[in-house]
């Protein structure tokens, strides 16, 4: 069922991140997008994520939409000036891909071309009213279209800040909703109780939210994202179960398929399910949601 369908009619979607290859060889990709397109609502393909080059998400996408698994673009600011920003959402829409994830991007600095230049021409909010511009029938200059894109778009909400900074981050997404946002994609869930603060917040009429589940590779990432990433809470006590699980990897995964289930349970639009190149191991974890 296409993703436009499943969250008009409150059908749970679970999209899958799927990483484009760092070269021409897709038969990874499509092979593991193969084993669970069934499952999956949408993929949801990365553009050069951590600022690692890496085929386009565009390329990527096409390479997906002719194997009929629809997908979900990210379109980023960071690499782009608004010229080919439009192209290629223009190039999207042609070739059928109907779901936009408009994002702004890791500096360079992050990734493996430290010298690059990031461009950063519009930012995340003109880039947002720019798709609406273009299916209103004209591009950023004033001039009229042959044809006009329609999308279904969504962006990044960063659900587990505290404080002014929530109240902040949720004047953005307004913003962005304003702008056509329809579904928001949050950090790594691993507590359900932990997005509660944020959803008691925002309203949610006309818009989805879609919590991330983050298959955790081992004990050393477990530790890591709850020392160190602020916006992500992670139980003491499903480290321990890490710990002490004989086969660590088969735990992580059943942790991942668990949080998604909660997801599902606590009445959310739908879960991105992201294994950070671990594709091989989507089967397992949707297979149970």
């Amino acid at each position: 069922m296409e993703l436009k369908r499943k969250l008009e009619t409150g059908d749970f979607a679970i999209l899958a991140e799927i990483e484009p290859p760092k070269g021409t060889d897709i038969s990874a990709m499509v092979n593991n997008a193969a084993k669970v397109k069934e499952e999956v609502a949408a993929f949801v393909v990365p553009e050069m994520s951590n600022a690692v080059m890496r085929m386009s998400a565009l390329g990527a996408a096409m390479v997906l939409q002719e194997k009929r698994m629809q997908t979900v673009m990210q379109i980023c600011c960071r690499d782009r000036n608004r010229i080919a920003l439009q192209a290629d959402l223009l190039a999207a829409s042609a070739c059928g891909i109907k779901n936009i994830m408009a994002v702004t991007g890791e500096d360079p600095s992050f990734g493996d071309h430290h010298q690059a230049a990031a461009v950063y021409d519009i930012d995340i909010d003109t880039l947002l009213d720019t798709i609406q511009k273009l299916e209103n029938g004209k591009d950023m200059a004033g001039i009229e279209l042959s044809g006009a894109p329609e999308f279904i778009v969504g962006s990044m909400v960063n659900s587990g800040l505290e404080g002014v900074a929530l109240d902040r981050e949720i004047d953005a997404m307004n913003r962005k909703i304003d702008a056509g946002a329809r579904f928001f994609i949050t950090p790594p869930l691993f507590d359900v109780s932990a997005i509660e603060p944020f959803m008691n917040k925002i309203n949610t009429d006309g818009i989805h939210i879609i919590p991330t589940v983050v298959l955790l590779k081992s004990l050393g990432m477990a530790r890591y994202m709850a020392r160190n990433m602020k916006n992500v809470y992670i139980p003491d006590e499903l480290v321990k179960q890490i710990q002490k699980a004989p086969d660590k990897v088969r735990e992580c995964t059943r942790i991942a398929r668990d949080s998604a289930a909660a997801i599902k349970n606590n009445g959310f639009s739908g879960v991105l399910i992201s294994t950070i190149g671990w594709e091989d191991k989507l089967y397992d974890i949707i297979h149970g949601i």
